[in-house]
């Protein structure tokens, strides 16, 4: 212990000069972890730092700008600071402490190191700054406000007032009663801007929210945008859209999403600009494996870094797909043609790859995580984070829907550009995916889509919803009409509207769990309004706009119950949440504006010209536009067109339904719902009188909950794990651990074979040879379903160990460290690399799973471009290759010494009796796109990153 306590000493002796030099910051999740909050010297070693800290449990450390030094005040276990309380701390690296606040305030933090061997920490909340003494925003004006009930049966208001209400570009003053996410005043000052449309309503806070989401729009446009993980933290040129406040980069599929609900009719230039910024070629000298596709290039959509080391274990980088078609019917005529000619060859190659590495012959079906839930444990199995190759197998609906669209505006750019064959080509692939989503994901039960499948050795459809994958399904035409109708009734709604997933999963904090996204809810609109349901419109009307208004701006999330952008609970605080939550956030934004301008006023975009379909229901028109006889939208451009729209609105009513267009006049002459550009002057009138109110669909599934609920109605359970598989001379007994309420069903090769069960063991006397099994458990009171275990197989397997004589590699294998018990090969899988399995001896033919038993650590499980993506083929004795593709070896958790090898995704084969070989060589990952070349984590700056730690390879029998 002694050098310990004399090294600690010396660190300690040192402590008033770090501090005094502004070296120690007070860093924790209210500044974002950075330094921003230094230390300040107040004289005899007394350091201090007042920081205004928000609403929440905030973790937090003192540490040094480089992180070489972290004081915490215990470093075994973080600790909840009470206020005025001392603390000696440690000053050694430890879990973070906590702060909880339940009030906006400015906080003291206070280190007395006036004893160096026990440096104390206090925190004090310092005294309030007066209401009272603070000016009324809305001064010599008369307010406008927007009252929304609370889910404990309060109001909270928010109130708007311009100066000149008659002023050609309006400027607005916006204030709100409830307390915002993060620290600042409460309210907000915003114009409307020049060069975007605006609306004229009759209702002042209306007109104000369009306002607001045309301002953040602006605040998003941006000059150059940053990431810590790309050049150096450094701005990067880039006239594009930065995703929001909290995310100052260019994502793929929040771009994507955003482009499509709305921004790609105001700003198509810019939203070219970061389409083109998320495309990327190879990285210059690569040698790229032969099955590799595509143009020579090798241009083609960007995954961004994510679960498990990026693509395949997510292939939603299609989702880019949905801007580019908004974009393509949206830009000048002068430049739409050579967008249109790069877009084609950037989707051509993309899906020409994700055909190869990410497609399920079997299925019909695409591969890979949902598209935006990529927060592993917030929507998928606990277990799944450790065998994220479990995850990449699996198929989701909306990444499917989402490669429907890819493969449909493909066919249709290589027909306009006179490729036939490659249109043919992706329409027939197209019609087939349309199918298999129908056939493979369609749940009667249900009246839904499932959102995902499990992955492979199971493979059935889950009992797992999201509105995100349903809506999708809807706009794109995947859904016919009935199931349309189906989806829309019964996807369940909470008072504040519907959440992104169904059911919740229980223990874990708001995020995408037990949460509304405003962009999901603006996709939910479009389903709706395509399908006539009022019910849902209404409930996505009212979402949108009680979001903005009461947090005076677009928010990322909400928590779906209480409509709070930070639910505290102090009594769970790990379950505090939304976790993250950004103002200004580009799909929120593009949300709003596209339920204005696309569903109230109806006017979308065609590829020559613009469809106007407005969707105004009696209860928006009583509600919101109550004192009006009619409805404006002004200065819509479009193709250099100036386009101005008014709704004529009949009398309000007290039945709900929408209402039916009536007549539609263009500069004064009569037109229909479809308007050529050919048609349209430079300034243009269109007048849509509304008559007829239409029933429509009322259905809607509501449900309610107290927001502080761990489990119950709205939750799902956690799923089962079966505790031992064995098979005798009675069949295959499976035994598991049950729990008060729940009900299990047994699944064997993705197929029910039992269901209902209520004791702890079932016997298959049905069952094969070889089978895998896997286990899900219903909640009897709301009927509610957990995700699958992992699955467990009785088929017998070959194993061979890296250190096997029959393991021929260019690199061998090293002995059992403190790391792992058993021999590996270090590093493998640079691009020259080569491995390969001999007399590989099957007695008993069947289909069997090879799979590579490996560990990834080049990255987080949550980050980085470094995914193993290699090529695996299985010969027989003659040579010949009977199975070849592409396996993946995700990102693992961390080694320790207990750590036992992952498996890869498998490659299936069928297989006779007889000797056989494996051989692996290079595919490609994205660390190979120069857009990561300045990434600062593996496959980054140092070059591409391909390499895992291999132990083995099996071949498992599953039939």
């Amino acid at each position: 212990m002694m050098p310990r306590l004399l090294a600690a000493a010396a660190l300690l002796a040192c402590l008033p000069a770090i501090a005094q030099d502004k070296n120690l910051y007070v860093r924790g999740g209210f500044n974002g972890w950075g330094t921003a909050n230094a230390l300040a010297s107040k004289g005899k070693n007394i350091y201090e730092a007042d920081i205004l800290v928000g609403p929440g449990n905030h973790g937090f450390k003192l540490g040094s700008k480089d992180w070489s030094e972290e004081w915490v005040v215990d470093g075994s276990r973080g600790v909840t600071v009470t206020p005025d309380t001392a603390y000696r701390l440690e000053t050694r690296p430890g879990p973070e402490d906590y702060l909880f606040v339940r009030r906006t305030g400015t906080y003291r933090f206070t280190l007395d190191a006036s004893d160096p061997a026990a440096p104390q920490l206090r925190v004090v909340r310092l005294a309030d700054q007066q209401a009272a003494g603070q000016a009324d925003p809305h001064a010599g004006r008369q307010p406008v406000t927007m009252s929304w009930p609370t889910w404990d049966g309060k109001q909270e208001t928010a109130s708007f007032s311009t100066p000149d209400a008659g002023a050609a570009l309006r400027s607005y003053t916006h204030s709100t009663t409830m307390d915002l996410r993060d620290p600042g005043p409460q309210h907000v000052q915003y114009s409307e801007q020049a060069g975007l449309p605006r609306v004229r309503t009759g209702n002042l806070a209306f007109d104000a929210l369009f306002a607001l989401a045309g301002f953040e729009m602006r605040q998003d446009s941006v000059s150059q945008i940053r990431d810590g993980n790309y050049n150096g933290g450094a701005p990067i040129p880039c006239e594009c859209f930065a995703t929001g406040e909290k995310w100052p980069y260019v994502w793929t599929r929040d771009l994507s999403y955003a482009a499509d609900l709305g921004l790609a009719m105001l700003d198509p230039q810019r939203v070219r600009n970061s389409l083109e910024f998320k495309l990327s070629g190879w990285r210059a000298g690569l040698a790229l494996a032969s099955q590799v596709a595509g143009t020579k290039d090798g241009l083609q959509i960007v995954q961004d870094t994510g679960s498990g080391g990026s693509w395949p274990v997510s292939t939603d980088r299609i989702s880019w797909t949905f801007a580019a078609e908004e974009v393509l019917r949206t830009l000048p005529s002068g430049e739409r043609a050579a967008f249109a000619r790069r877009a084609l060859r950037a989707l051509s190659n993309t899906i020409e790859n994700d055909r190869i590495a990410a497609f399920d012959a079997l299925s019909g079906l695409y591969m890979g995580e949902q598209s935006f839930l990529d927060w592993r444990d917030q929507s998928y199995a606990s277990w799944i984070p450790g065998e994220l190759a479990a995850m990449s197998t699996s198929k989701a609906l909306s990444t499917n829907v989402g490669h429907y669209q890819a493969l449909t505006l493909a066919a249709r750019l290589a027909r306009e550009q006179g490729e036939a064959a490659r249109a043919s080509r992706y329409e027939h692939w197209a019609a087939n995916l349309k199918q298999a989503i129908n056939a493979r994901l369609w749940l009667k039960d249900a009246g839904m889509y499932s959102s995902l499948t499990a992955g492979h050795l199971d493979g059935a459809p889950l009992h797992k919803f999201d509105w995100l994958g349903q809506s999708l399904a809807i706009v794109t035409g995947v859904a016919d009409q009935e199931q349309a109708r189906s989806i829309l009734s019964h996807y369940p709604h909470g008072p504040m509207g519907a959440p992104v997933i169904w059911p919740q999963q229980p223990g874990m904090p708001v995020y995408h769990n037990r949460a509304i996204w405003p962009f999901v809810t603006g996709y939910g609109l479009k389903a709706a309004a395509r399908a006539g349901n009022v019910a849902v419109a209404d409930a996505a009307y009212a979402t949108l706009m009680r979001g903005a208004s009461l947090n005076l701006s677009n928010m990322e999330n909400l928590e779906w119950l209480s409509g709070q952008p930070l639910l505290l609970d102090e009594r769970n605080p790990s379950l505090i949440g939304p976790v993250i939550n950004s103002r200004r956030q580009l799909w929120s934004v593009g949300a709003y504006l596209g339920m204005v301008v696309d569903t109230v006023f109806g006017v979308s975009a065609t590829d020559d010209g613009i469809a106007l379909a407005p969707f105004v229901t009696a209860k928006l028109r009583r509600e919101t536009f109550g004192a009006a006889s009619e409805i404006a939208l002004q200065d819509l451009r479009l193709h250099d067109r100036r386009i101005g729209v008014r709704l004529r609105l009949p009398a309000a009513g007290k039945e709900d339904g929408y209402y039916a267009i009536e007549r539609i006049l263009l500069n004064g002459k009569p037109a229909d719902g479809t308007i050529r550009l050919v048609q349209l002057q430079e300034q243009n009138d269109i007048e849509i009188v509304l008559g007829k109110l239409v029933t429509g669909q009322q259905a809607i599934r509501r449900v309610q909950e107290d927001p502080y609920a761990s489990g119950g109605a709205t939750f799902g359970p956690r799923e089962p794990a079966i505790a031992s598989l064995m098979r005798g001379a009675g069949g295959v007994t499976l035994t598991f651990a049950r729990e008060q309420g729940l009900v299990y069903s047994v699944y064997r090769d993705g197929k029910l074979v039992a269901d209902g069960l209520r004791t702890g063991a079932w016997v298959d006397r049905n069952g094969g040879v070889a089978a895998c099994y896997a286990l899900a458990a219903r909640d009897t009171a709301s009927g509610n379903r957990s995700h699958h275990s992992i699955p467990r197989c009785v088929g017998a397997s070959i194993e061979i160990g890296a250190s096997d004589p029959r393991v021929v590699a260019t690199i061998p294998a090293s002995p059992p460290d403190a790391q792992f018990s058993m021999p590996r090969i270090k590093g493998w899988g640079r691009p020259g690399d080569r491995f390969a399995v001999e007399r590989i001896d099957v007695a008993t033919p069947g289909r069997y799973q090879v799979q590579l038993s490996y560990h990834n650590a080049a990255n987080d499980l949550r980050l980085g471009t470094s995914n193993g993506v290699k090529w695996l083929v299985l010969k027989d004795a003659a040579g010949k290759a009977v199975a070849q593709g592409v396996v993946q070896m995700p990102h693992t958790p961390p080694a320790t010494a207990t750590t036992s090898a992952v498996y890869s995704t498998p490659l299936a084969a069928d297989l006779k009796a007889g000797r056989y070989r494996i051989e692996m060589g290079d595919f490609y990952n994205m660390s190979y796109l120069d857009s990561n070349s300045s990434f600062s984590g593996a496959g980054g700056s140092k070059g591409p990153y391909n390499r895992v730690d291999i132990m083995g390879v099996r071949l498992l029998r599953t039939q």
